[in-house]
Protein backbone atom coordinates (compact mmCIF):
# COMPACT_ATOMS: atom_id res chain seq x y z
CA UNK A 1 0.00 0.00 0.00
CA UNK A 2 2.76 2.42 0.95
CA UNK A 3 4.70 1.90 -2.29
CA UNK A 4 1.56 2.28 -4.39
CA UNK A 5 0.54 5.46 -2.58
CA UNK A 6 4.07 6.83 -3.07
CA UNK A 7 3.59 6.26 -6.81
CA UNK A 8 0.47 8.43 -6.65
CA UNK A 9 -2.11 5.65 -6.89
CA UNK A 10 -5.35 6.77 -5.17
CA UNK A 11 -6.38 4.42 -2.36
CA UNK A 12 -9.77 3.75 -3.98
CA UNK A 13 -7.91 2.37 -7.03
CA UNK A 14 -5.78 -0.11 -5.09
CA UNK A 15 -6.98 -3.70 -5.44
CA UNK A 16 -5.95 -6.19 -2.77
CA UNK A 17 -6.81 -9.86 -2.65
CA UNK A 18 -6.67 -11.70 0.65
CA UNK A 19 -6.30 -15.07 -1.08
CA UNK A 20 -3.13 -16.75 -2.35
CA UNK A 21 -1.45 -15.45 -5.47
CA UNK A 22 -0.82 -18.98 -6.76
CA UNK A 23 -3.37 -18.44 -9.54
CA UNK A 24 -5.50 -15.69 -11.04
CA UNK A 25 -8.86 -16.87 -9.69
CA UNK A 26 -8.96 -13.93 -7.29
CA UNK A 27 -12.00 -11.64 -7.00
CA UNK A 28 -10.13 -8.33 -6.75
CA UNK A 29 -7.79 -9.26 -9.58
CA UNK A 30 -10.78 -10.04 -11.82
CA UNK A 31 -12.35 -6.72 -10.82
CA UNK A 32 -9.10 -4.91 -11.65
CA UNK A 33 -8.85 -6.65 -15.02
CA UNK A 34 -12.37 -5.51 -15.96
CA UNK A 35 -11.40 -1.88 -15.26
CA UNK A 36 -8.19 -1.86 -17.31
CA UNK A 37 -8.14 -0.19 -20.73
CA UNK A 38 -5.64 1.48 -23.05
CA UNK A 39 -5.50 4.56 -20.79
CA UNK A 40 -4.65 2.52 -17.68
CA UNK A 41 -1.34 2.13 -15.89
CA UNK A 42 -1.13 -0.88 -13.58
CA UNK A 43 1.35 -0.44 -10.73
CA UNK A 44 2.61 -3.61 -9.06
CA UNK A 45 5.01 -3.66 -6.11
CA UNK A 46 6.86 -6.73 -7.38
CA UNK A 47 6.15 -9.29 -10.08
CA UNK A 48 5.46 -12.08 -7.56
CA UNK A 49 2.62 -9.97 -6.15
CA UNK A 50 0.88 -10.35 -9.49
CA UNK A 51 1.43 -14.10 -9.73
CA UNK A 52 3.85 -16.94 -9.17
CA UNK A 53 3.08 -19.38 -11.98
CA UNK A 54 5.30 -18.89 -15.03
CA UNK A 55 2.72 -19.76 -17.71
CA UNK A 56 -0.20 -17.97 -16.02
CA UNK A 57 1.87 -14.86 -15.32
CA UNK A 58 3.01 -14.67 -18.93
CA UNK A 59 -0.56 -15.08 -20.15
CA UNK A 60 -1.92 -12.39 -17.79
CA UNK A 61 0.89 -10.02 -18.82
CA UNK A 62 -0.14 -10.56 -22.44
CA UNK A 63 -3.80 -9.91 -21.64
CA UNK A 64 -3.00 -6.72 -19.71
CA UNK A 65 -0.50 -5.27 -22.19
CA UNK A 66 -1.75 -6.58 -25.53
CA UNK A 67 -5.50 -7.21 -25.22
CA UNK A 68 -6.32 -4.44 -22.76
CA UNK A 69 -3.55 -2.16 -24.02
CA UNK A 70 -2.69 -1.05 -20.48
CA UNK A 71 0.79 -0.20 -19.32
CA UNK A 72 2.44 -2.03 -16.43
CA UNK A 73 4.93 -0.59 -13.96
CA UNK A 74 6.70 -3.02 -11.63
CA UNK A 75 7.92 -0.76 -8.83
CA UNK A 76 10.76 -3.04 -7.65
CA UNK A 77 11.99 -3.61 -11.21
CA UNK A 78 12.09 -0.30 -13.11
CA UNK A 79 13.14 -2.03 -16.33
CA UNK A 80 9.64 -3.56 -16.35
CA UNK A 81 7.89 -0.30 -17.15
CA UNK A 82 6.01 -0.65 -20.42
CA UNK A 83 5.49 3.12 -20.63
CA UNK A 84 9.17 3.72 -21.31
CA UNK A 85 9.95 1.95 -24.55
CA UNK A 86 7.10 1.09 -26.93
CA UNK A 87 9.38 -0.06 -29.75
CA UNK A 88 9.80 -3.66 -30.82
CA UNK A 89 13.12 -3.82 -28.97
CA UNK A 90 11.58 -2.40 -25.77
CA UNK A 91 8.73 -4.90 -25.93
CA UNK A 92 11.18 -7.74 -26.55
CA UNK A 93 13.36 -6.75 -23.60
CA UNK A 94 10.46 -6.37 -21.16
CA UNK A 95 8.98 -9.71 -22.31
CA UNK A 96 12.34 -11.49 -21.76
CA UNK A 97 12.79 -9.92 -18.33
CA UNK A 98 9.23 -10.85 -17.43
CA UNK A 99 9.91 -14.44 -18.51
CA UNK A 100 13.02 -14.59 -16.34
CA UNK A 101 11.33 -13.05 -13.30
CA UNK A 102 8.26 -15.28 -13.73
CA UNK A 103 10.51 -18.32 -13.77
CA UNK A 104 12.29 -17.14 -10.62
CA UNK A 105 8.98 -16.43 -8.85
CA UNK A 106 7.56 -19.88 -9.67
CA UNK A 107 10.80 -21.60 -8.73
CA UNK A 108 10.88 -19.78 -5.39
CA UNK A 109 7.23 -20.69 -4.76
CA UNK A 110 7.96 -24.38 -5.42
CA UNK A 111 11.11 -24.32 -3.28
CA UNK A 112 9.23 -22.81 -0.35
CA UNK A 113 6.53 -25.48 -0.55
CA UNK A 114 9.10 -28.26 -0.88
CA UNK A 115 10.98 -27.01 2.20
CA UNK A 116 7.70 -26.67 4.09
CA UNK A 117 6.71 -30.26 3.25
CA UNK A 118 10.16 -31.52 4.28
CA UNK A 119 9.94 -29.61 7.56
CA UNK A 120 6.49 -31.00 8.32
CA UNK A 121 7.63 -34.56 7.53
CA UNK A 122 10.70 -34.17 9.76
CA UNK A 123 8.60 -32.76 12.61
CA UNK A 124 6.08 -35.60 12.31
CA UNK A 125 8.94 -38.12 12.38
CA UNK A 126 10.06 -36.53 15.67
CA UNK A 127 6.53 -36.98 17.05
CA UNK A 128 5.35 -33.39 16.77
CA UNK A 129 1.57 -33.14 16.54
CA UNK A 130 -0.02 -30.43 14.42
CA UNK A 131 -3.32 -28.68 14.87
CA UNK A 132 -5.33 -27.62 17.84
CA UNK A 133 -5.19 -29.64 21.01
CA UNK A 134 -8.58 -31.27 21.66
CA UNK A 135 -10.62 -29.61 24.35
CA UNK A 136 -11.44 -31.75 27.40
CA UNK A 137 -14.96 -33.13 27.43
CA UNK A 138 -17.30 -31.83 30.12
CA UNK A 139 -17.76 -34.16 33.10
CA UNK A 140 -21.40 -34.86 32.22
CA UNK A 141 -20.69 -35.57 28.53
CA UNK A 142 -21.89 -39.20 28.59
CA UNK A 143 -25.12 -38.16 30.28
CA UNK A 144 -25.88 -35.40 27.78
CA UNK A 145 -24.60 -36.82 24.50
CA UNK A 146 -26.29 -39.92 23.09
CA UNK A 147 -24.36 -41.92 20.51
Amino acid sequence: MIALKEMGVPENQIFIDKVSGKNFERPQYKRLLRKLDSNSVLYIKSIDRLGRNYADLSEQWRIITKEKGADVVVIDMPILDTRREKSLLGTFISDRILALLSYIAENEYRTIHQRQAEGIAAAKARGVHFGRMPLPLPPNFNEVFVY
